[in-house]
């Protein structure tokens, strides 16, 4: 039933959580679990030019971060999924839709917040607008904190 499973990160408490169904599911069902970052492109583009680099910089040690995050919640787990890792750059919505599109994903799990708060009463930008626009399922998994 499931033989790819998309987790996306941006590193933040609500998507640990996220993380740990994802890994569960494609471990029970042994498919293939993807970490994916995305770089807000936006967050450098906005920025005066001589910023660019070193904010490229930071989001670059950023998304390495919060894959190593779900890497170690992978591996310690007692029946690790096999995980693979990706890295876009885009508005994050669009990206994990195009990256659960060119990969053929089954289901893609992710928080309902994510590093820039509450945007929205029940669900974060991101997460509402890949739950609108993804044609796979869509997974939201809420911080219980």
């Amino acid at each position: 039933m499931f033989d790819t499973v998309v987790v996306a990160t941006d590193g933040s408490e609500s998507v640990s959580r996220a993380a740990e169904c994802a890994l569960d599911l494609a471990a029970r069902f042994e498919a293939t679990a993807h970490a994916l970052y995305v770089v807000d492109a936006g967050q450098v583009e906005s920025l005066p030019d001589h910023l660019h680099d070193e904010v490229r910089d930071a989001l670059d040690e950023q998304s390495a971060e919060a894959l190593e995050a779900v890497q170690a919640a992978n591996d310690a787990r007692q029946t690790p999924a096999v995980l693979e890792t990706a890295v876009r750059v885009g508005r994050p919505a669009d990206q994990i839709i195009r990256y659960a599109r060119d990969i053929d994903a089954d289901a893609v799990a992710m928080g309902t917040r994510g590093r820039h708060g509450e945007h929205s009463f029940l669900l974060g930008s991101v997460a509402e607008r890949v739950v609108r626009m993804c044609p796979q399922p869509v997974l939201t998994v809420r911080q219980l904190d």
